[in-house]
């Protein structure tokens, strides 16, 4: 059904057009906010614009997601949709760091069955394929074995005292990166307690998941795609022995953020 080799191409051209405009390698992008907090750039739409016209002509049947993307109902009724960040993590992005990505997945009939992340400043290409496991590089990945909830390594710059049991390591601006990381057994857990959008986390869940992590969303039920409204509160990445352990500890918090938290919008 799809070329894979023309796919990768496409892929990492993409990451290539960022890359021509990182900050980081010396270089200078416009930005803005699209609402507060929420920043944008010129290479965002570019990256966008690419792979639109790419993978439309890779698989025309597909339908489109994208977060720079203005969406469209006629999605819901295709059977196979892209769904695209494309760049993942603007805000190092911006600061000239490596925590961003671009992340492209094929979902079909509701689940991620394709699914690749590249991040040119990391030297990292990702690819996953439901049921036939994730890679980087390449090299097959191998999530996180981890048994004990205590001592679980997170991507994050810091922890709150409730989960002061944890610790916190390296944490990309991207949160598709900090989910790959849990695939490639650099991290044991990301959680998160506030609304995201599927462009986010569609590639990178299908990675960890197919590493042999556990993927659901912050209560522990399963993730779903190319839905009407494409946001969802709550992601949860982890070694499978922790993921029970991960959902007791996070969901009563994340009951209460739900509560308060408007989606965004």
């Amino acid at each position: 059904m799809i070329d894979y080799a023309r796919l990768d191409a496409i892929v990492r051209e993409a990451g290539r057009i960022a890359m021509n405009s990182w900050p980081g390698a010396g270089n200078t992008v416009r930005s803005w906010e699209k609402s507060k907090g929420d920043p944008v750039c010129e290479a965002d739409l570019e990256v966008d614009t690419f792979l639109r016209r790419e993978l439309g002509a890779l698989l025309p049947s597909a339908g489109w997601l994208s977060e720079e993307t203005a969406d469209a109902a006629d999605r819901l009724t295709d059977r196979l949709v892209w769904v695209v960040d494309p760049i993942d993590g603007t805000r190092d992005y911006l600061r000239g760091r490596t925590g961003w990505a671009v992340s492209v997945a094929l979902v079909s009939s509701g689940r991620s069955l394709i699914a690749c992340l590249e991040s040119p400043p990391r030297g990292e290409s990702w690819q996953a394929t439901a049921g036939k496991g994730a890679m980087r590089n390449g090299k097959p990945l191998t999530a996180s074995a981890r048994s004990d909830f205590s001592g679980a390594r997170v991507p994050a710059a810091d922890l709150s005292k409730a989960d002061g049991m944890l610790v916190s390591v390296d944490q990309p601006n991207g949160i598709a990166l900090r989910a790959a990381m849990v695939a490639a057994g650099e991290a044991d857990l990301l959680a998160t307690m506030r609304w995201g959008y599927e462009w986010d986390i569609a590639a990178a869940s299908l990675i960890a998941r197919e590493a042999g992590g556990a993927v659901s969303d912050i209560f522990g039920q399963p993730l779903g795609y190319n839905k009407r409204d494409p946001r969802s509160f709550g992601l949860l990445v982890c070694a499978p022995k922790i993921h029970q352990a991960a959902v007791e500890h996070f969901g009563p918090r994340a009951r209460e953020k739900l509560g308060q938290a408007k989606g965004p919008a």
